[in-house]
C-alpha cells in the first residue's frame, strides 16, 4: 500500500463522538492460498492448534491488505515466497467455538511441484499434505469454499459466498 492511496483519501476522519469507534464491532479477516499440484491435487497444511488441515494462510493483521498477508503467511508456514494470485472466493463464516466470524478470502496460489522444498513452521504445523479436495478432512464450509475458488479459477470470476455457499 503506498502513501499515495492515502493521500488521495485527505486527513483522517474525526470522531464526532469519542469512543464511538472503539464500541463498533469488528470482524477478524482471513487470507489463504489454493495452491495446486500438477494433478490437481490442493497443499493443505496440519494446524498443531485445531483437528482439520486448512488452506496456508492466517489472520490479516491490522492495516495489512489481505493479499500482503496471504504472501506473509505462506512465506511464515511453509517457507514459500510468492505474491497471492488474484483473488478467488470471499467467504464470511460465523462465529463457532473459540473462533470469532470471519471473512476469509481465498487467492490463487498457482501450481506447484509437490517436490517443491517447502518447510513447515514448527511452532503451529505438524506437517503438510497434498489431497484431493473430495478426500480431504477438512471442515465441510471449507470444502465448499474451495470448490467455489476451483469454479472461479475456471470461469475467471470472484465468487462472494456466505459460510462456503455462493451468495447470489
Amino acid at each position: 500500500m503506498t502513501a499515495a492511496f492515502f493521500e488521495q483519501e485527505g486527513p483522517p476522519e474525526a470522531e464526532f463522538h469519542p469512543g464511538i469507534a472503539r464500541r463498533m464491532a469488528h470482524k477478524t479477516v482471513a487470507a489463504g492460498a489454493l495452491i495446486r499440484d500438477p494433478a490437481g491435487r490442493i497443499l493443505f497444511v496440519v494446524p498443531n492448534y485445531k483437528p482439520h488441515l486448512d488452506l496456508p494462510g492466517g489472520i490479516v493483521e491490522p492495516g495489512e491488505p489481505p493479499s500482503a498477508a496471504c504472501r506473509r503467511e505462506v512465506l511464515e508456514e511453509l517457507g514459500l515466497d510468492r505474491p497471492a494470485g488474484r483473488l478467488l472466493v470471499v467467504d464470511w463464516t460465523p462465529g463457532r467455538g473459540p473462533w470469532s466470524d470471519q471473512v476469509q478470502f481465498v487467492f490463487d496460489g498457482g501450481v506447484l511441484d509437490p517436490g517443491s522444498d517447502l518447510r513447515p513452521a514448527e511452532d503451529e504445523l505438524t506437517g503438510l499434505r497434498w489431497a484431493p479436495l473430495d478426500t480431504a478432512d477438512i471442515r465441510a464450509s471449507l470444502r465448499r469454499r474451495l470448490s467455489l475458488a476451483l469454479t472461479a479459477i475456471d470461469t475467471g470470476t470472484v465468487i462472494h459466498a456466505e459460510m462456503g455457499h455462493r451468495y447470489a
